[in-house]
């Protein structure tokens, strides 16, 4: 078990790399700004990223100005194909055999739409989609990389899983999602405090997690975690 840093890229021209998103926009779906970094990083590296989404509606829609709920529905699948640019598959379709690893990047979509962190912290539970891909891969030894808040899922579903979400100290403007490390445990997996800069690899289950928007700070370094992720989600997948 390590903590990464950025390094130089890894060769992986024949690799793929299914990227898992939860809608379009931090407080109801996929962070856009993490997971056009993963998209980025991917494209970087030389890797063959496709995306896929769970066809289902929204726990809810939320006005991105004014942070308030919306009285409309949208589905998941049509929301996250704005980030992907239309292409994009119903996750119930990813062949996990054809893929050489698994990445989700975070936002509240991934507490409200790929599980149910949001409303009941580790109590949650995951849609059923979601835990059969993840399980799949992870029975596969495929390495799995999540950001921001959406390693609580794999705390939810590998026990004894290592995996970060930046701080744990509670009460900081820079961590306001802090206390998110203390669910990790409840869950029975071990938090590692991180900097937005670094990534933790737990080698023994080919987990990667970095801590992205679960920190107030540039969107530059935002997008250097993810790549130090990235870059490490890769290595595993040799």
């Amino acid at each position: 078990m390590y903590v990464a840093r950025f390094s130089s890229s890894v060769r992986t021209m024949s690799t793929k790399v299914a990227v898992v998103l939860s809608g379009c926009g931090v407080y109801d779906g996929a962070e856009v700004h993490e997971s056009s970094a993963v998209l980025t990083h991917l494209s970087r590296h030389g890797v063959q990223a496709a995306c896929f989404a769970p066809d289902k509606d929204q726990m809810h829609v939320v006005d991105h100005t004014a942070g308030s709920e919306m009285a409309e529905t949208r589905n998941v699948l049509k929301e996250s194909a704005r980030i992907a640019r239309g292409k994009i598959s119903d996750l119930a379709e990813l062949p996990a055999e054809d893929f050489d690893a698994l990445i989700l990047p975070g936002g509240f979509g991934a507490a409200k739409n790929l599980s149910t962190f949001a409303t009941q912290g580790a109590d949650m539970t995951v849609d059923p989609t979601v835990s059969e891909k993840i399980k799949a891969f992870h029975a596969a030894g495929k390495p799995i990389g999540l950001c921001c808040i959406a390693p609580v899922i794999a705390a939810k579903l590998i026990p004894g899983v290592e995996v970060t979400v930046g701080s744990d100290v509670e009460g900081t403007e820079t961590w306001p999602y802090a206390g998110t490390a203390g669910a990790i445990a409840a869950m029975g997996a071990k938090h590692v405090v991180t900097d937005v800069s670094q990534a933790h690899v737990d080698s023994s289950n080919k987990v990667v997690t970095t801590a992205a928007y679960m920190c107030e700070t540039d969107v530059h370094k935002i997008h250097d975690g993810i790549g130090v992720m990235v870059s490490e989600v890769l290595k595993l997948a040799k």
